[in-house]
Order: C-alpha cells, then structure tokens, then sequence
C-alpha cells in the first residue's frame, strides 16, 4: 500500500513538469470564453513574443474580427497560457487592410507544426535552434505562418543571431517562403 502511495505522490509531482506549452490553437479557444458571442472564432492574426529558454513562446495575442468594437477589433494576451488582458485596441486596422478575417477552413496547421516545419529546413540543419517568434496573418491572399528563427552563434555560443524568417503555409504545412541566412550566426 505504501508503494502505491509513493506511486502516486510521485506522478502529482511529475506531471505538472511534463505539461507543454498550449499550442496557438489552444490559445484561441481559451480566448473564445473572454468575447462577445460575435467575435468567437473571427480570427484575424495570431502573434507570438520571441520564445525564451524553448522554441515554444509563451506569450501570445490572439487577434479576434470583434465587429462591436470601435476598431473591429479584439486582442485576448495569454502570458503562460493564462489570459493575462483582453483589448479593443485603438488602432485603426481596416484602414490597413489587415483586418481580414482569415478563413477558418484554410487554418490548419498549428503552431508547433509551425516550428517543427521551420526548424527542419535543410539551411539550418547545422545551427542550433534556440528562440522562435511566430506571426500568423494572410499573406497574399492565404493564412501564412511567419516563422522567426534564431541560433546560437558558431563563435560564441552563450549568444544567439536572429537568422531570418520562414513563412509555412497553414492550409498545407508547406513552406512558401524561405527569407534564413546562416552565416549571421556565424
């Protein structure tokens, strides 16, 4: 009986460590629960802060087509998977153009598909791979993961360099735009 309880204690202890970080995805049905019935699932844009100590970030905005708001906007920030602020933002962003909803049937690929995608680059198979910052937004007319990559630098490993950017489809999880240059780690 004891060893049960040993057992036990010791997954309660273990289990929080081997939680991840909520992928994206998660993060816009986590934000659903903070709108208006309206903007549920309008997504807009989705945008990372540069990952720190994993390739996974772990402070999000989730941009939501809110169409009660002044702006037509709405931003729920996650900061460790807890919302952490929802926002009207005062920006202007239909003037831009940038407030297009993206197609729900066309937002396939997750963020960790994203970084996985990204990281296999046969460019960078050399580097080591330490920070991420993702944006997904339409880019040319389709809903685009901009992959942001940066690797420890050859000669002086306790520094990183931020090597470019790879834009993965999210319909497909191809890659369409591949803008790394290695020798900045250098």
């Amino acid at each position: 009986m004891r060893s049960a309880w040993l057992l036990i204690g010791t997954l309660v202890t273990t289990l929080p460590a081997l939680a991840t970080e909520p992928t994206a995805f998660d993060l816009v049905r986590e934000g659903n629960r903070h709108l208006g019935e309206d903007a549920r699932n309008r997504l807009v844009q989705i945008r990372s802060e540069k990952s720190v100590g994993s390739l996974t970030p772990n402070i999000w905005y989730i941009v939501y087509h809110d169409p009660d708001a002044a702006a037509k906007a709405a931003e729920v920030k996650f900061a460790g998977g807890k919302k952490a602020a929802v926002k009207r933002p005062a920006r202007v962003l239909e003037i831009f153009g940038t407030n297009k909803e993206l197609p729900r049937d066309k937002v396939k690929i997750d963020s960790d598909k994203a970084i996985e995608i990204a990281t296999k680059e046969p460019v960078l198979k050399n580097l080591k791979v330490t920070a991420t910052r993702l944006k997904l937004e339409d880019w040319e007319g389709t809903p685009v993961w901009k992959v942001r990559l940066w690797a420890e630098k050859v000669r002086k490993p306790t520094d990183d360099a931020d090597v470019g950017e790879v834009f993965v489809s999210a319909d497909d999880g191809k890659v369409v735009k591949n803008e790394l240059n290695p020798l900045r780690a250098d």
